[in-house]
């Protein structure tokens, strides 16, 4: 029974993900997730800080020591939007690299949407065909509309949970006024596409990924809504967190240490996505990119990969 691994060199966090082969499926058998926050090591001139860069380093060792008995044919590791904008990403990368003890590609952004939505589609099996999927990383957002396992319109965005958070709320301070620019910030970005997917239509929109999660997660708990994400616990989220007025201060069930720090800017993205796409409910997905990859890696295993029917979508 053939591993397999794949690694997810977030903005936010870093995942690796490890899965054997059973039946023609995967079976998950071990996640690591470790919040590296890469997307705030990111400086003016385009570079990443050297905290930054340290932090990724010894994340990917303690991967690496997991992964020493993995052929190269067996892991894929990618690093996603903070790699795709670091000025000093090659050096970062070739330490990254050694580090893990396999090679590391830096996907462009539908690469990543295209992922995502495979991972998503596998966790959503005898949903309605025809889906919106929407995941918030740290430095990107992906908006994916698609049918059943292909994707039909794909786009990502430049805005994410990390970057938002230190755009608008870097000194840890909330108020009506900053998620206010906030919030016209990801109108702006997400208005080139936003025609182009209310056009293409869907039945069901579905989340992905960390923020959405744990925005899930705390509308729950806090029974502001059960299961979903509804654009009125939403509302109630947004209220808190402006009560709330230093990222500090956020005390909402569910919410773990490491996300209260990139909330704001996430909820914000979030809010604005609900509200510009006329979106009133939001199922969550409980997988996404990593799983995305090891999907993609199987298809390869049996020669029926899914980058041929991606490929033929976007020549049409």
């Amino acid at each position: 029974m053939e591993s397999l691994a794949a690694v997810d060199l977030g903005s936010n966090s870093f995942h690796m993900v490890i899965a054997r082969v059973d039946h023609g499926g995967v079976q998950i058998v071990d996640r690591i997730r470790e919040p590296v926050r890469l997307a705030a090591g990111l400086q003016d001139d385009g570079s990443l800080d050297a905290e930054s860069e340290e932090r990724a380093l010894k994340c990917l060792t303690i991967f690496g020591q997991r992964l020493r008995d993995f052929g190269a044919d067996q892991v894929r590791a990618v690093g996603t939007n903070t790699l795709r904008k670091a000025r000093n990403s090659r050096k970062v990368l070739k330490k990254a690299a050694d580090a893990l003890g396999h090679q590391i590609e830096i996907i462009p952004g539908r690469e990543e949407a295209r992922l995502i939505y495979l991972g998503v589609s596998h966790g959503i099996a005898g949903a309605p065909a025809r889906r919106l999927v929407v995941d918030i990383g740290g430095g990107s957002t992906e908006f994916i509309i698609g049918d059943s396992f292909e994707a039909v319109s794909v786009h990502s965005m430049y805005m994410g949970c990390v970057g938002f958070t230190k755009q608008f709320f870097s000194d840890g301070k909330i108020s009506r006024k900053r998620m206010g620019k906030a919030k016209l910030a990801a109108g702006l970005e997400l208005q080139p596409v936003e025609h182009r997917l209310r056009e293409a239509g869907w039945e069901r929109a579905y989340g992905a990924s960390g923020t959405i999660r744990s925005v899930a997660a705390i509308l729950n708990e806090a029974g502001w809504a059960h299961g979903t994400i509804t654009s009125e616990g939403l509302g109630k989220l947004e209220q808190a967190i402006l009560t709330a007025g230093r990222l500090e201060k956020l005390e909402l069930p569910a919410l773990d240490a490491d996300r209260r720090v990139v909330l704001a800017g996430g909820v914000a993205i979030l809010s604005t996505v609900f509200e510009r796409l006329g979106i009133d409910e939001m199922w969550v997905s409980p997988i996404a990119l990593r799983e995305g990859l090891l999907y993609d890696m199987l298809g390869r295993l049996q020669d029926e990969d899914p980058r041929d029917r991606t490929i033929a979508m976007l020549s049409k």
